[in-house]
């Protein structure tokens, strides 16, 4: 019987009632019109598994591959690409193309069809700049529609399906991407590794190999060495008043407009929306853990889930961890942040179990 450590990064997870590998689309709605309970998987990079499993059918979207040319506005060129694809396989793609738009996403683990649910980002940019539309699977009907990227909510690190706000499982995306050999730089961090300034022009290759390392310097490349689910943890946004109480030297970085709907709150209640006459600030969360006393290679006694040995953001299993060990960390590590400061980190993996959707 096949277990979710095997098919998840973060190596945790009990077993599920049957795992299905459609090869089309078609399959995959098959596969789930026949399931009383389901479970959609790709890469399997923003999950954390229960240790007895899930009662359902796993449907993996490994299957749904392919890259092609569509018709893009505005002189870019569009690009048409299957779930199951690999997401760096395709930063590679247009890197190599002189497809500019997405290299600074480069060694971000995981499929294609998560990359619009979470709107992953890295070093400057998000997938939501480039997005144009998903293909979307409505598991009632078993239709597919072409959904454009604006219907989507995206956020920083969320949407609409990942909020559960629109129900749909991601069978494709459409990307536009601008035909330069250069991309610009819009990163401090990615900045200095160049030794350029941001806002500057690079060549996509140098940008791509620069991001590649500053992730394998941090452990975030999914390569085996640490097992995890990339950054455990959401980079915090409060309110630039509030922010000034913190100690001197905190990082805090100004968040536009599309940024603040999801900005995190100081306590348990709802999202805050942004107003005109609010500012907000997006924190570092590494630092914060760092400073609430959580050291890099933290472990609590006779835990196999570690702070990252390399980079703080990261829970990696040292060999063997459960998920309630990886869970119980990251409460505790929660717990200290609030206890410091006063701020409630969210978790950036989704912790199943979870409603029926593309993870």
């Amino acid at each position: 019987m096949t277990e979710l450590r095997e098919l998840t990064t973060m190596r945790v997870g009990g077993p599920a009632r049957s795992i299905e590998r459609p090869a089309s689309a078609e399959d995959l709605a098959e596969a789930i019109r026949a399931a009383d309970e389901w479970l959609v998987l790709g890469g399997g990079s923003n999950v954390v598994a229960p240790d007895d499993g899930v009662d359902a059918t796993v449907v993996l979207t490994a299957g749904l591959r392919g890259i092609e040319s569509v018709a893009a506005d505005g002189g870019r060129v569009g690009l048409r690409i299957g779930a199951g694809e690999r997401w760096d396989d395709v930063v590679a793609f247009a890197v190599e193309r002189g497809l500019a738009g997405i290299e600074a996403l480069s060694g971000i683990p995981g499929s294609v069809g998560a990359a619009p649910v979470q709107n992953i980002g890295a070093y400057g940019q998000e997938v939501a700049e480039a997005l144009v539309a998903v293909e979307l699977l409505d598991p009632a009907s078993g239709r597919a529609d072409r959904v454009p990227a604006a219907e989507l909510g995206l956020g920083y690190r969320t949407s609409a399906l990942k909020r559960g706000e629109r129900d749909g499982v991601v069978l494709g995306i459409e990307l536009a991407l601008a035909p330069s050999r250069d991309g610009v730089i819009g990163y401090a961090q990615l900045a200095n590794a160049l030794g350029a300034a941001v806002g500057a022009a690079a060549p996509l290759q140098a940008i791509r190999e620069a991001v590649l390392e500053l992730r394998r310097s941090k452990g975030m490349l999914d390569d085996g060495a640490f097992p995890s689910c990339g950054s455990f943890f959401l980079n915090p946004i409060v309110d630039e008043n509030w922010a000034r109480g913190l100690p001197a030297g905190a990082p805090s970085w100004p968040v536009g407009t599309e940024e603040a709907d999801v900005a995190a709150p100081l306590d348990e209640g709802p999202r805050h929306r942004v107003y005109p006459d609010r500012r907000d600030v997006k924190l570092s969360a590494a630092w914060l853990i760092e400073q609430a006393g959580i050291a890099r290679g933290y472990a609590l006694p006779g835990s196999r889930a570690a702070i990252s040995p390399r980079h703080t953001l990261a829970i990696v299993n040292t060999g063997g961890a459960t998920a309630r060990e990886v869970l119980q960390l990251a409460e505790f590590v929660q717990i200290r942040v609030s206890q410091e400061f006063g701020i409630n980190l969210r978790p950036e993996p989704v912790i199943l179990p979870a409603p029926a959707g593309a993870l």
